[in-house]
């Protein structure tokens, strides 16, 4: 299984992710020409070989001066989606949003670089004890930070690994100064976004993991732990800016680890509670939240407890390393006294998205293979999508669906 590891010992910055990530593509020169025709008109993104404590890596460097020379112009046909840096702030999500949206990049990556952000902005927001649309970007809303997040995307985009796995996240100690004014390290939103993540300190006073870089890492990585068995091909050191005794870089791995199974993913925890006293309200509230956190599935069976009483057995399936998070959740959040806890094996089909164009518009179509099985499934939100901005029944859509995804 292509997969790639990350080493996040001295932490995890936008820059240095994109550095090491860089590092691990062919054509490097190609990307840079990329990212630097996206449609701002003011933007360079370079690269420079630097040294840490003897080793080279890559350091990447944004400059935003529309009026340099070596800037690369976009085409005049992209004129009208240029963003400019030097008259417009990033203050607001919603801003934010609309200039990805406007980008010359694949859907899927503006919807990463969207759900990333996301995760920033939802920190800021429980840290402010504020709704998300109050937010006001200081250092993270800064085009360091949005370009580090879009090329990040861009550079998984390119790679394609089919498991992203990372080591514990060094966050660093002490104090860092921001707008809010001194805060301990891990800044709150940092310290936030990697709630449930492994963390740990090595005495090293000074921020090592930026917000930035903890939702990069929390998105994309599946699972946590020290490197596994892997026939490794690649290595790419992204340099941090500043010297320590220790080198300030990340490192990233690509190879090949084995599975016990073709298609065996890892394993899931299954977490179930009886619960004979919670309100129908109650309990949908408690349902919804647990998917809203990240739960796989969330489900409930009508069961028959002690004293004859009808209950309700509430089951949550979620990733092994979220079990402590989801539990917590469920004691909080339910009338139960406590939580049994399985760990499953998974077997899971390969999936991939297809577009299937029908008369009524693009529906999306998921693909499942393994096991000499193959499925088609197209997706539910969209047939309501499609069935509602052309006035016709879910069945006129689904069908035009079935007659047509014989091609694919």
């Amino acid at each position: 299984m292509k997969t790639l590891y990350l080493e996040c010992s001295m932490g995890a910055a936008g820059d240095m992710l994109m550095g090491a990530l860089l590092e691990l593509i062919k054509d490097k020169v190609y990307f840079l020409k990329q990212i630097n025709t996206l449609g701002f008109s003011n933007l360079r993104v370079n690269t420079k070989f630097v040294r840490r404590c003897g080793i080279v890596g890559t350091r990447v460097l944004i400059n935003i001066n529309g009026e340099q020379a070596d800037v690369i112009s976009v085409s005049t046909q992209y004129k009208e989606n240029y963003y400019d840096f030097n008259k417009n702030d990033l203050t607001d999500i919603k801003k934010i949003e609309n200039i990805i949206m406007q980008l010359q990049i694949n859907q899927k990556i503006k919807n990463n670089s969207l759900d990333i952000y996301r995760l920033i902005a939802e920190a800021e927001a429980t840290v402010h004890r504020c709704p998300v649309k109050y937010i006001h970007f200081h250092e993270i809303g800064s085009i360091d930070a949005l370009v580090d997040i879009i090329g990040v995307c861009m550079l998984i985009e390119y790679i394609k690994p089919e498991k992203i796995i990372a080591s514990p996240i060094n966050v660093g100690g002490g104090f860092v100064s921001c707008q809010h004014g001194i805060l301990p390290v891990p800044a709150p939103a940092t310290a936030c976004i990697l709630q449930d993540i492994p963390i740990y300190n090595s005495n090293v006073h000074d921020e090592l993991c930026t917000p930035t870089g903890a939702a990069i890492i929390k998105y994309f990585v599946e699972n946590f732990k020290q490197m596994p068995e892997m026939r490794v091909k690649k290595i790419g050191y992204g340099m941090g800016a500043k010297n320590f005794e220790t080198a300030n870089c990340v490192r990233a791995f690509l190879g090949e680890t084995e599975t016990k199974s073709k298609n065996k993913n890892d394993s899931v925890v299954k977490l179930e509670c009886n619960l004979d006293d919670m309100t129908g309200e109650a309990m949908g509230f408690a349902i919804n939240l647990l998917f809203k956190k990240g739960a796989f599935d969330v489900f409930t069976t009508p069961i028959q407890t002690k004293k004859s009483r009808p209950a309700i057995l509430l089951t949550c399936i979620c990733n092994e390393y979220k079990a402590d998070f989801f539990i917590e959740l469920i004691l909080r959040h339910t009338t139960t006294f406590g939580v049994r806890k399985n760990i499953c094996d998974r077997y899971v089909l390969k999936r991939k998205m297809l577009m299937q164009k029908t008369p009524y518009g693009n529906i999306r179509l998921k693909t499942g293979e393994g096991y000499n099985v193959k499925k088609v499934k197209p997706e539910y939100d969209d047939i309501i999508k499609a069935a509602r901005l052309n006035n016709v029944s879910f069945s006129d859509v689904n069908n035009t669906i079935n007659l047509t995804k014989k091609k694919i």
